[in-house]
């Protein structure tokens, strides 16, 4: 099989191409490496891609001529897009819209050259909002809180619209609070995790009492394998969670337990667009192709803390990471823009 990955430098995305990799498929991974987080630790994300048949393409979605790219491909794993809920207000609002709805529109129109071409894109539980339900399924109406939110959901009308009207084959996923070795230093786990080592203050947006539907990484690239290999119905979304429900206090309760120390925590105001919970109904995604989580969220928490001692005792540290070039190893080409 020939994947294309957008977004395969991030933390998904590099977890989800190394395993393309494994198994043996060619696999096109396209990043422009942004500065929404600092771009050294996405080049070390990258220096772990090793393997054959793999071509890393920098390129910026919205601009960029994607049909050399494209042809001969298979499925493309749609990652890309500019993350967080908080960041989304104001004047950013124009990179949401550029980064989540204008450049996966352009890839749509992109691949319907391509037969027999199937798109997988990563949406968000942040469209669903303070759901009207729970455990949530895919047909409660989505009602997002933030303009991160919003734009996902906008991509995601896309999908089922080329769908419907061109034949398509797109179909969305929509993940609940991914965390797991090489999360963005932004999200919670990953900022939790490090003020943990550092003995420095963790800050809590509300309570603590917000209820989240935690998902460890290897088990959303396990779902995001299954429906790009599978049978779909073009059009399609799933949701894809860890299966348990647990609050932020939990959460700081677990990673005492686990990393043998203190956390030291400062509760703050509720940030705006936070949503009080979340919790997945997977029905559909577990009928359809029989996945399910397998990693618990203690087993996930001490993964992800191993690899942040493994992270702090690297050859490597966040100061003396790679500034300009890439990991020699890469067979990297740059796509001009239209």
């Amino acid at each position: 099989m020939r994947a294309v990955v957008t977004g395969a430098a991030g933390f998904i995305g590099s977890h989800l191409t190394q395993r393309l990799i494994s198994d043996g498929h060619e696999v096109v991974g396209i990043d422009n490496l942004s500065d929404y987080y600092d771009p050294r630790l996405k080049k070390r994300n990258l220096s772990e891609l090793v393997g054959k048949g793999f071509t890393l393409v920098r390129a910026d979605l919205t601009q960029a001529d994607l049909s050399s790219v494209l042809d001969g491909t298979d499925v493309v794993y749609h990652l890309a897009g500019q993350p967080g809920v908080r960041a989304s207000w104001g004047e950013s609002f124009d990179e949401y819209v550029n980064a989540n709805v204008i450049a996966t529109q352009r890839l749509l129109e992109e691949a319907l050259r391509v037969r027999g071409i199937r798109i997988v894109y990563a949406s968000s539980s942040s469209v669903y909002g303070d759901a009207e339900s729970y455990p949530t399924n895919e047909n409660v109406l989505p009602r997002p809180r933030s303009p991160y939110g919003v734009t996902k959901l906008a991509a995601e009308h896309l999908c089922r619209l080329y769908a419907a009207n061109f034949g398509l084959e797109t179909v969305s996923l929509r993940f609940f609070t991914v965390y797991g070795p090489r999360q963005r230093p932004d999200m919670a786990f990953g900022r939790f995790l490090q003020a943990t080592l550092e003995d420095t203050e963790i800050v809590v947006y509300g309570s603590g009492e917000q209820i989240r539907d935690f998902t460890y990484v290897g088990d959303i690239v396990d779902a995001l394998a299954a429906v790009g290999s599978g049978e779909v119905t073009p059009g399609t979304v799933y949701n894809v969670s860890g299966g348990g429900s647990h609050s932020i206090n939990e959460v700081l309760e677990l990673i005492a337990d686990v990393t043998e120390r203190t956390p030291r925590v400062r509760y703050t105001d509720v940030a705006r667009g936070d949503v009080s919970r979340t919790k997945a109904d997977v029905t559909s995604i577990t009928t359809q192709f029989g996945w399910m989580p397998r990693i618990g969220l203690r087993e996930g928490l001490t993964r992800h803390w191993e690899w942040v001692l493994s992270q702090a005792g690297h050859p490597r540290s966040r100061a003396d990471l790679p500034s300009e070039e890439l990991p020699p190893h890469l067979r990297t080409a740059t796509i001009a823009s239209e």
